[in-house]
């Protein structure tokens, strides 16, 4: 059958450019005029099984309709503009997209980490936002009573048992330990929940990005290094940081990790409050807890794990002074990282 024919003309008419009567008339002839181009397919009717006539008609009649229903159209607009042609607008013609808008501040610098962290051989792991007690808490070796298990801080989908929105995007790291064997270097960037006010600083959605590495004879010394190596990626060669003891329920040794302030250079300002450091997330050694209830011999291998928000870091790069900025879809905020 000689549908390909008929496609053929479809898409020719549908790309037919018309920018004045001269060509609306050239258009007329070729397709409507008395020896146009869609005789030939008529007549050849006669030669298609009697089964497959009317479907073969039909899709002639409409390519048919095709053309006259576009020549009406821009004959019509012909004559409403005829007294002034050069406000013709073909409205068969792809639009132009103007404001095509600029990336998010956290799209931006999730791309740089993820870039910053690929080229020393890290994967993005990603996981889900609803997940059970025991990714979210209960395998990182958080207890029971712990503050952030209260219904204030977590989001609670269902209870007995417990289906929470995640509160962080650690989850990813006990999925990728259960399911793959060390050695393993992931980052894992993504969207998280808590129970929070919302105010210039806090947010109940946010996101954050978490990495981790769990090989044979990994040391606080590897960890350092590598929290050297983002800060001077990030914010400078000239960036130093310090580590400052802490605690979390999934490491150990835990530590805040700080840099030297890249507004004033460590001088003292606002942002770092005159102490010329800023603190941008938290990093320990992997707990060997973690690592045994994700089957890995602790024995055997160690770990490190860092993480910080995204919000934070897109606030403190671009010196933006409410959280609540980047959720409110305003285009003229938007606007001004399109060249970042």
């Amino acid at each position: 059958m000689q549908y390909e024919g008929i496609d053929n003309i479809k898409t020719e008419i549908e790309n037919y450019l018309i920018t004045d009567a001269e060509t609306l008339e050239q258009f007329r002839i070729q397709y409507l005029g008395t020896k146009n181009v869609l005789k030939d397919l008529f007549t050849a009717i006669k030669d298609i099984p009697n089964e497959n006539k009317k479907e073969y008609g039909q899709k002639i009649n409409a390519v048919k309709q095709l053309a006259e229903e576009k020549f009406a159209l821009l004959q019509l607009q012909f004559q409403n503009n005829k007294a002034d042609k050069k406000h013709f607008v073909d409205t068969t013609l792809p639009v132009a997209i103007k404001n095509q808008g600029a990336k998010h501040p956290i799209t931006l610098i999730r791309e740089e980490l993820v870039t910053i962290f690929s080229k020393i051989g890290y994967l993005v792991a990603e996981g889900p936002e609803i997940e059970t007690d025991w990714y979210n808490f209960t395998a990182l070796g958080i207890p029971e009573d712990h503050p952030a298990k209260d219904m204030q801080d977590t989001f609670y989908i269902q209870t007995n048992p417990d289906i929470v929105l995640r509160t962080h995007t650690s989850n990813v790291q006990i999925r990728v330990m259960e399911n793959q064997n060390p050695p393993i270097r992931i980052i894992a960037p993504g969207r998280t929940y808590r129970n929070e006010t919302i105010s210039a600083r806090a947010h109940c959605v946010f996101h954050q990005i978490e990495l981790l590495y769990i090989d044979e004879g990994v040391s606080m010394a590897d960890l350092k290094q590598t929290l050297l190596y983002l800060a001077q990626e990030l914010f400078g060669t000239e960036t130093q940081i310090r580590l400052r003891p802490s605690y979390f329920p999934f490491t150990e040794p835990s530590a805040e990790l700080d840099v030297s302030c890249f507004i004033c250079g460590g001088s003292g300002c606002a942002v770092c409050k005159y102490t010329g450091w800023v603190e941008i997330g938290g990093a320990g050694m992997v707990d060997p807890l973690v690592l045994e209830n994700c089957k890995i011999d602790s024995e055997k291998y160690t770990g490190f794990a860092f993480g910080m928000g995204l919000e934070r870091m897109a606030m403190l790069k671009y010196r933006i002074n409410d959280i609540r900025l980047m959720s409110e879809n305003d285009f003229r905020f938007l606007k001004q990282f399109e060249n970042s």
